[in-house]
Parts: C-alpha cells; sequence; structure tokens
C-alpha cells in the first residue's frame, strides 16, 4: 500500500532534495505542490488522500497563511502535518500546534533525516491518534454563485440541465468569475456526486509534466519515475474532472487529448497497455476558444469534442446589487472563521462597493472586504476601510510599486480615474518581479507562483521586458 505524501512549497535546492530523499522508500507516492492555494484545488479519490502533508513554511513572503492551512487541516483532519521553517520566531509551537499542525522542524543539515524518521514513525501509529481532534469547522463558505442577478439565475439553471445528463461543458468568464465553483456545482447535484472531484489548471503544471499529471506514468518511464503513477483521468474515474485554462495546452498534448477523449481510454506515459476511464468533462477558459482556434492555437476537431454546453460567467461590474450580497456572505464567513465581530457595511461603503469595476471580479470582491474586516475598527465597515487595487497581504511587498507604476499618469476618462484592466495589473506586477531580480526569471516564476513558459511566452510576445544588463 502506498503512503500518500503532499509536499508543498515553491522550487528549492531544499525541495528537490527533500523529493529525491522520500523516493527512496518505494511505499511514498508524493505529489508536489508549489502553493496551498494549488493544494486546495486538488480532490483526490479517497483512496489517494494524503496521509502526511509537509508545508515549507520558508516559501511565503510574510508571516504563514494561517486561514489557509487551517482551512487544510479542516478538509484533512487525519492527516500528520508538519511545517519546515528557518524561522521559529516567527511562529510558537503552541501557535502550530493550536493551528492544526502535528509539528515543525527546524531546518538544518539534519533536518530532512528527521523528517524522514517523523514519517516513519507516524505510519506506526493509529490513524486516529495521527492528528490533533480537528476543530468544527465554520458555516460553509459563501458560493461566488449567490446572487440574484438574472444572469446568475440562468447559469445556475444551466448547471440544473448539465447536471441532470453526462454532456461535457465548457465554462467561460473572465478570470475571477467562479469558473471552478461551476465545475463543482454541476458534479455536487449529479450522480456522480459521491466519486471523485479532480481539478487541474493547466496553466499552473510545468509543460514537460503536463502529460505525465493528465495520463499517468509507468514505473522507469523517466528519470525520477521510481513507481507507477496514477494521472487525473484515473484518478477522477467515475467522478468529475474540470480541466482549467484549457486553452494554455500545448498543441501536440491537444492531439493527445483529444483522442483520449475520442477513445475513451487512456495510456500512461512509458506504458502500452490502454486504461478506459468514465468521468465527466468540465473544461473553462478565461479567452475566447473560437479566436484561439482562427489564430491556429487550439485544434479546431478538440474545440467541437469540449464544446458541450456551454456556460458563460458574467463578470461582476454586471450584476448589480449582487455585489453587495456577496461581499456581506464573505465578511460574515471570514469574521467567523477568524474569531471577529461581523461588522455591517456603512451606507458609504455600500456606494464605494457598487461604485468600483472589479477587474478581478468576485476573486477581487473577497479579496478586498476579508482585508476590510481586518482593517476596521468601529461598529461598521468604513468607505476608509476598503482598499482598492491592493492585493492580499502576502503579496503586497512585491506588487504595489508595481501597481503603483501601471496606474501612474493614468488620464481620467469623462472626469473618471482610470481603472487598469486585471491584465495590466498581473503584467506589471511580473514586469515589477522580473526587474527587481534583475531578469532571472527562474526566480521571477517562483515569486510569482506561475509557470517559467508562462513567463518566457510574455517575453518572446513583447509584454514582458528583461531588464538591461
Amino acid at each position: 500500500m502506498h503512503y500518500h505524501i503532499w509536499l508543498i512549497g515553491p522550487d528549492s535546492s531544499y525541495i528537490t532534495r527533500l523529493c529525491h530523499r522520500l523516493s527512496l522508500n518505494p511505499d511514498y507516492l508524493v505529489r508536489r505542490f508549489t502553493s496551498i492555494a494549488l493544494a486546495q484545488t486538488y480532490r483526490p479519490a479517497p483512496s489517494a488522500a494524503p496521509e502526511a502533508l509537509i508545508l515549507d513554511g520558508d516559501g511565503h513572503t510574510d508571516a504563514l497563511p494561517w486561514r489557509l492551512i487551517q482551512k487544510m487541516r479542516e478538509r484533512l483532519p487525519k492527516t500528520v502535518f508538519y511545517v519546515l521553517t528557518s524561522q521559529l520566531e516567527s511562529a510558537t509551537e503552541a501557535e502550530m500546534l493550536r493551528r492544526g499542525v502535528t509539528d515543525y522542524i527546524e531546518k538544518d543539515s539534519a533536518s530532512i533525516e528527521r523528517l524522514w524518521q517523523a514519517l516513519a514513525q507516524a505510519r506506526q501509529r493509529p490513524a486516529a491518534a495521527q492528528a490533533p481532534a480537528p476543530t468544527p469547522p465554520p458555516a460553509a463558505e459563501a458560493g461566488q454563485l449567490l446572487g440574484e442577478h438574472s444572469s446568475i439565475q440562468q447559469v445556475r439553471e444551466l448547471i440544473t440541465k448539465a447536471a441532470r445528463t453526462t454532456i461535457t461543458v465548457s465554462v467561460s468568464g473572465e478570470t475571477g468569475t467562479g469558473k471552478e465553483l461551476v465545475a463543482q456545482a454541476i458534479h455536487a447535484q449529479s450522480g456522480r456526486a459521491g466519486r471523485p472531484f479532480v481539478a487541474i489548471n493547466m496553466a499552473a503544471i510545468p509543460r514537460e509534466l503536463l502529460e505525465s499529471e493528465l495520463f499517468g506514468h509507468e514505473k522507469g518511464a523517466f528519470t525520477g519515475a521510481l513507481t507507477r503513477r496514477v494521472g487525473r483521468f484515473e484518478e477522477a474515474d467515475g467522478g468529475t474532472l474540470f480541466l482549467d485554462e484549457i486553452a494554455d495546452l500545448e498543441l501536440p498534448l491537444q492531439a493527445k487529448l483529444l483522442r483520449v477523449l475520442q477513445e475513451r481510454a487512456i495510456t500512461r506515459v512509458g506504458g502500452s497497455q490502454p486504461v478506459p476511464f468514465d468521468v465527466r468533462l468540465v473544461v473553462a477558459t478565461h479567452r475566447d476558444l473560437a479566436a484561439e482556434v482562427h489564430a491556429k492555437r487550439f485544434r479546431e476537431d478538440l474545440y467541437y469534442r469540449l464544446l458541450g454546453l456551454p456556460i458563460e460567467l458574467p463578470p461582476l461590474r454586471n450584476r448589480g446589487h449582487d455585489i453587495l450580497l456577496l461581499a456581506t456572505a464573505f465578511v460574515q464567513s471570514f469574521s467567523r472563521l477568524n474569531q471577529l465581530p461581523t461588522r455591517p457595511f456603512s451606507p458609504e461603503a455600500r456606494q464605494r462597493l457598487l461604485g468600483y469595476t472589479y477587474p478581478g471580479n468576485v476573486r477581487e470582491l473577497k479579496a478586498v472586504v476579508e482585508l476590510a474586516a481586518v482593517l476596521a475598527e468601529g461598529e461598521h465597515i468604513e468607505a476608509s476601510d476598503i482598499p482598492f487595487r491592493t492585493l492580499p497581504a502576502a503579496a503586497q511587498p512585491a506588487t504595489t510599486s508595481a501597481v503603483a507604476t501601471a496606474t501612474a499618469g493614468a488620464k481620467p476618462t469623462n472626469g473618471q480615474p482610470h481603472f487598469p484592466s486585471l491584465r495590466e495589473q498581473t503584467l506589471a506586477i511580473m514586469q515589477h518581479s522580473l526587474t527587481d531580480l534583475h531578469g532571472d526569471v527562474v526566480a521571477a516564476a517562483s515569486r510569482l507562483r506561475v509557470g517559467r513558459s508562462t513567463l518566457y511566452r510574455l517575453i518572446q510576445s513583447g509584454h514582458l521586458q528583461l531588464p538591461p544588463n
């Protein structure tokens, strides 16, 4: 029986050495994630849930993201949870244990060996004793599909229709509108609800690893493939597979995906035997797939194979007073989770929320009002507590000046301030990181938590510039 281990942390020599050490045990099946947020999106089959989770606590620009750690602990109450850190002063042992961490290990020359021993001991303990008793989970977090606007009601109707069948569903919409939530809702309402929901972001996986991620690989298929690995199609067997950012799939792999969908069977990398699967497929993209086909960047035959039932999510700026409904739900959920007083929005704050364009859509609204809940000190959340165009605190040091640069000198239009689009902000943040790191693409990709190939493509297309030597 495999012992499933999740390893979370950006690429580093330490993580590479740790992976190599863990791979020496043929019973260990290690899955890498570059961030907790990415691990949160992964939905394994029950048999593939992790027995151990290892977090590189130094892979963050600020304090450890306790809210995400706590949510992960609530989702995986029986998993042993280790934090590796060289900054013990930033979080005491009592605080870590209160947050659900099983143990922390200080990084030094012997830390990998100590972790090896800790894992061996954890495997010998009964499952019930491996983790502290979980605290009762908070009320379900407000979903992005809350709303009374007619466009959202139409989306919910399409979700209900899709759930009755096995038709492929293609979800489109701007970044942050809630495309994965649509996939989860379809899965939850379908006859497959008791089976796995597996999500993969095609843009977040290095292209050289994507085929193995999707289809799995056999032992010895390539250097480092010490055991057979099941891919996402097999993990989702009987359930739902969500392929996010499908337009980022490169043409050679598009051809392989088309063949897999036609034959309803995958062949693992390095293997020869077809493995049948039964999945409901939901795909999503923020791009115009028809335009991608016209530009010869996406196969026309695959486009028609995936089109199925199209669902288009409206941008938040077009949903009127849904903004206030969502903002209230997010604040209530966040306040309960963090034991903060639940403050209502003042009339001025409500007007401020309604007057913004939300280039980041619901995802941006959620980040903004959660920060407002932290900043507020009076009986209400005031307009001055709502900091638009400010990213979450963990990313702020590397991005504030970039956003300021992107918006500096913007001329008002018809007396109104210019709000940069999400793409403009993102490119400005990427450019700032490249400049700040003297053109080190690998380091910038690690800081931004994006694939190196994404940065190289933007550099080649002229959207990003390498700083002069």
